[in-house]
């Protein structure tokens, strides 16, 4: 079982004083993170691709780079890239690049993209939306596999027998797909045989998504793969203080600031306290609380869903950096050895 850590860089403005942090603030933060989590011995860091004013991190590989040269073992992602707007060639080679400077610890996610704002600004049409995630995860894929590429496409200019480089440590170098629980997803992912990773996210019980992890294994079954050997992640918004209640009090005002904004984007109804509460219980979408009630709900999602890694998802909004921090710490000194005994221990009982 791996957990780890995933941010948009968010650059909201702050709840109690209504000052934006500067994208370059934020985002010399993150690498700190970053370095942290890989001290406290958490397996992996996420940064998700967005074009917007209130996230800094349009350019995940970089900000990964500046970390890697910092960091000993984490393993380092994207969470995800926006393939459908993107040049399979230059994520591959971005990739490859950080895959070298931390001599192996480099992971592409994937997805089509909850946020649009990509399309227009690299000259794509939201028409295309499937059509073009299909297509250049199949180039993507390619490169993957070969040095020397040929392959031709709709949206793309055709590629004949051209090496892509460099070439990564990982032979090969990890694609993985990523969903907000679409079927499609997990099927596509199962019949590739590559690693899927969910977003368990908003009103929803984490339980229901095991009818997703079941066609993703459905589907890697017929397809010959073995299911044993392929991983599985959830990303979840969540935030781990000494005790339950400062965790949850903490944790509110910029979830409430932050999805009220999306809900508002997106025509939906308000976010209340509420739903907020609902969301921090025991079947809610959120990892909130003192690392007991973090480890349990982790443990519970493994077991019941079939995770093999999960990611925290903090801050949600912006927070103090210090209150980050100290999340990322208890995480991997407090929250990981629970999850990782017991699962295994769960494991050897169920060989």
């Amino acid at each position: 079982m791996e957990l780890g850590v995933s941010t948009f860089v968010e650059t909201t403005p702050d709840v109690e004083t209504g000052e934006t942090m500067s994208h370059a603030a934020r985002l010399r933060e993150v690498v700190e993170e970053i370095v942290l989590a890989d001290q406290v011995g958490l397996d992996v860091f996420g940064v998700g691709e967005h074009h917007r004013h209130d996230f800094g991190a349009s350019s995940p590989a970089v900000l990964l780079a500046a970390a890697a040269s910092q960091t000993t073992r984490i393993r380092l992602s994207s969470a995800v890239m926006i393939l459908s707007s993107a040049d399979p060639v230059r994520v591959f080679q971005d990739f490859a690049t950080l895959d070298g400077i931390s001599n192996g610890r480099a992971e592409i996610m994937v997805g089509r993209g909850s946020f649009t704002e990509s399309f227009p600004l690299f000259g794509y049409d939201l028409k295309d939306y499937e059509e073009l995630f299909e297509e250049k995860l199949d180039l993507l894929l390619k490169i993957q596999e070969s040095e020397k590429v040929t392959w031709s496409g709709k949206h793309r200019p055709a590629i004949h027998n051209l090496g892509v480089y460099p070439r990564p440590v990982q032979t090969p170098l990890p694609v993985w797909i990523a969903s907000a629980g679409s079927p499609e997803s997990a099927v596509r992912a199962g019949a590739l045989g590559l690693p899927f990773a969910l977003a368990i996210i908003g009103n929803v019980n984490p339980s229901h998504y095991e009818s997703q992890v079941r066609l993703y294994k459905e589907s890697a079954a017929k397809a010959g793969y073995d299911v044993s050997r392929l991983p599985i992640a959830s990303h979840s918004h969540g935030f781990i203080a000494e005790n339950k209640q400062t965790a949850v009090e903490k944790f509110f005002p910029s979830t409430h600031a932050r999805t009220n904004v999306r809900a508002l984007e997106k025509g939906l109804p308000p976010y209340h306290r509420s739903d907020y509460d609902a969301a921090c219980s025991f079947d809610g979408a959120l990892y909130v609380g003192d690392p007991e009630t973090v480890a349990n709900k982790i443990i519970h999602l493994r077991k019941h869903v079939g995770i093999t890694r999960f990611l925290l998802h903090v801050p949600h909004g912006t927070m103090p950096h210090a209150d980050v921090m100290q999340a990322i710490r208890l995480l991997g000194t407090e929250v990981a050895p629970r999850v990782r005994e017991e699962v295994a221990r769960w494991e050897n009982n169920n060989r």
